[in-house]
């Protein structure tokens, strides 16, 4: 397979290479994309160094894949160019997500959906990934009604330049903002820019990209996205309400056995999904499973995961590794 990373130097490319690396993913040849003020460094992959082209080139190269994660107008322009060439581009921005005529793929849940003539798939919102993760399988079993979901997301959602502003706060340096306020010791209830409905895009991403993916619009979302000042992970408070009532015992073991999700839930010994433990980790971990009092046949969890991994470089790779399996390339 002739596989090219758009957006390679970034903060998600980066992280897309190391799990390429790691699955020994299939690589005949490795094209590395970035924009024109990258061109011609270099950048190592299993070891071995490899000069970085711009896009044209890259579409000139045909490659079998293109994984895109270089912003949204990169690929709106950029994705149809490589698919006239033939090549099948994975997209990991929010460009092509909600366009009716594009796949909005986790593998776990819709893979099965994909054909030759999908030439641009869009890889899910990180917290929309983790989400939909844990809710499908409980979903088929006891059918949603409403989500309620509360994120508390991490500064590398928003990119390097965040990263570097909760570095400098920790450090007591003054530096380049990312976000209007200081996020060091603090909560941002905003994430993404603000619609004219109150709610943020990512929030809005949150209520839409689920139904797309599940394929399902009887069921509602309502969310609110928060930054918070850790450096990797997001983790989300979420309610659901069911039109059938579950057994809990039940409920763990249906999240258990689903391939890439695990459950940590034991308060007697403190075991609980935290960001710090899904660091570099693949899975979706779900805990503080319990009954919502409040009203009948509703449920609380906490569902945490690596936002660069799964929700992110993990989900686009699990995608171009089903592509090859099942010779859609």
């Amino acid at each position: 397979m002739k596989i090219a990373v758009v957006g390679a130097t970034g903060m998600v490319g980066e992280v897309m290479l190391k799990v390429l690396a790691e699955r020994n993913f299939p690589i005949t040849e490795l094209l590395l994309v970035a924009s024109e003020r990258s061109v011609g460094k270099k950048l190592a992959y299993k070891g071995v160094d490899h000069t970085i082209i711009g896009l044209a080139d890259a579409v000139a190269a045909k490659p079998d894949i293109a994984i895109f994660s270089a912003g949204g107008d990169t690929s709106l322009e950029w994705a149809p160019k490589f698919a006239e060439a033939g090549t099948t581009v994975v997209d990991n921005s929010s460009a092509w997500r909600m366009d009716p005529t594009k796949k909005l793929v986790v593998p776990e849940i819709n893979a099965n959906e994909l054909t030759a003539e999908d030439k641009i798939i869009a890889n899910p919102n990180c917290s929309t990934i983790q989400l939909v993760m844990a809710l499908s399988p409980l979903h088929k079993k006891y059918n949603m009604k409403r989500v309620v979901v509360s994120t508390y997301q991490s500064v590398s959602g928003t990119g390097v330049k965040a990263v570097k502003q909760l570095e400098n706060e920790v450090a007591g340096i003054e530096g380049e903002m990312a976000y209007p306020y200081p996020i060091g010791r603090n909560a941002l209830p905003h994430c993404d820019v603000f619609l004219e409905n109150g709610y943020t895009k990512e929030e809005m991403k949150l209520a839409r990209e689920p139904q797309k993916i599940l394929n399902d619009r009887t069921f509602s979302i309502s969310a609110t996205a928060v930054r918070i000042p850790t450096a990797g992970g997001h983790s989300e408070s979420v309610n659901v309400e069911f039109e059938n009532d579950f057994d809990l015992n039940e409920v763990r073991r249906i999240l258990n056995d689903t391939p890439g999700v695990t459950v940590q839930d034991n308060p007697d010994t403190n075991t609980y999904p935290m960001p710090i433990y899904a660091h570099d980790k693949d899975d979706v971990f779900v805990g503080r499973i319990r009954r919502d009092e409040t009203q009948p046949n509703s449920i609380n969890m906490w569902i945490v995961a690596d936002n660069l991994r799964k929700g992110a470089a993990t989900n686009a790779v699990q995608i171009a590794e089903y592509l090859i399996k099942n010779s859609l390339v």
